[in-house]
C-alpha cells in the first residue's frame, strides 16, 4: 500500500523535506528492523544472495490475465520471481516460480496458510511477522511506503513503490541479474477508483490470471499505477547505470516504461 499523503510531483526541496520527515518518523522502528533475531537472520541470508546470479537472466512474473496466454513451460530452465498468490498458477497453469515475494499486508493476512506451506525461498515485508513465523525458507525485508528510492542492496530499507513488482526488481538487482524480463505485468485493471482504497471483491477476479486470485470476499487495495511507474523508472535507471537491462515481455501489456520484447523470441 502506498502512503496516500505522498505525491511525486513536488519540488526537490519538498522531496528532501519529506525524506527527512520520513526518516525521523521511522526512528522508533529501526532497532527491531535491524537488530531483531529474525531480521538479523534475514540480513545474513540476503548477504549470501548478493550478486549470487551475477551476469545471468531472470523473469519477473506478474499476475495479470496475460499469463493465461503465456507459455510458462518455457521458463523451466530460467530463474523466476513470482508474487503474492502466484501459488494458484501451480494447478491452473502448471507453473511455480523459483522464489516468492509478498509485501502487502492484506494479501499476507488472507493467504497465511498457503504461504506457510510454500517450500521455496520466500521474501516478506517485516510487517508480515505478525502473521508468519521465521523458517528456513523465509527472509523478512524492511520495506516502507514512503521516501522513494531504488535499493541497490536490500539488506537495508526497500521502498515498495506501490507494487510488489518494484520490490521484485530491487531483489533481482541485489542478486546480480544482468537481464531481467517482465511477464504478466499487464499494468491494467478493470476495477477503477481512488488508488490504495481498500475494497472487497464481489465475485470472480478480472484483474489477474485466476478468477480466484482476489475472489469473492477477498479484501485488496486498488492499484496506484502512477506511483508504480515512478518506481519502474527508477529501476530502469538503476539497471542501465550499471550496464544491465530490464525489458518488458508481457503479452499485450500496457506498461510503457521498459523496452518491449517478444516473449517467444527469448527461447
Amino acid at each position: 500500500m502506498q502512503d496516500p499523503r505522498y505525491h511525486h510531483k513536488i519540488s526537490p526541496f519538498g522531496r528532501f523535506a519529506r525524506s527527512v520527515y520520513d526518516g525521523i518518523k521511522r526512528l522508533p522502528e529501526l532497532p527491531e528492523a535491524y537488530l531483531h533475531p529474525w531480521r538479523r537472520e534475514s540480513i545474513r541470508k540476503l548477504a549470501a544472495l548478493k550478486d549470487s546470479h551475477k551476469g545471468e537472466r531472470c523473469f519477473i512474473v506478474g499476475n495479470g490475465p496475460s499469463l493465461k496466454v503465456t507459455d510458462l513451460s518455457k521458463l523451466k530452465d530460467d530463474f523466476s520471481i513470482g508474487f503474492n498468490r502466484i501459488f494458484l498458477a501451480a494447478e491452473e497453469l502448471g507453473f511455480s516460480p523459483s522464489c516468492l515475494v509478498s509485501i502487502n499486508d492484506l494479501v499476507v493476512e488472507q493467504s497465511v496458510e498457503e504461504f506457510k506451506g510454500a517450500r521455496l525461498p520466500k521474501f516478506f515485508s517485516w510487517r508480515a511477522r505478525k502473521w508468519l513465523p521465521m523458517d528456513e525458507h523465509t527472509c523478512f525485508l524492511y520495506t516502507t511506503y514512503t521516501a522513494p528510492k531504488f535499493s541497490h542492496d536490500i539488506r537495508g530499507r526497500v521502498w515498495e513503490g506501490a507494487t510488489v513488482t518494484n520490490v521484485g526488481l530491487q531483489l533481482a538487482y541485489h542478486m546480480g541479474f544482468s537481464q531481467v524480463y517482465l511477464i504478466g505485468v499487464d499494468h491494467s485493471f478493470a476495477d477503477k477508483g481512488k488508488p490504495n482504497t481498500t475494497v472487497e471483491s464481489k465475485g470472480d477476479d478480472p484483474n489477474h490470471f485466476s478468477a480466484n486470485y482476489f475472489g469473492k470476499g477477498f479484501r485488496w487495495q486498488l492499484p496506484d499505477l502512477e506511483v508504480s511507474e515512478q518506481g519502474y523508472r527508477m529501476a530502469r535507471q538503476a539497471f542501465e547505470a550499471d550496464g544491465r537491462e530490464v525489458s518488458d515481455a508481457t503479452i499485450g501489456g500496457k506498461l510503457q516504461v521498459f523496452k518491449k520484447v517478444n516473449y517467444n523470441s527469448l527461447f
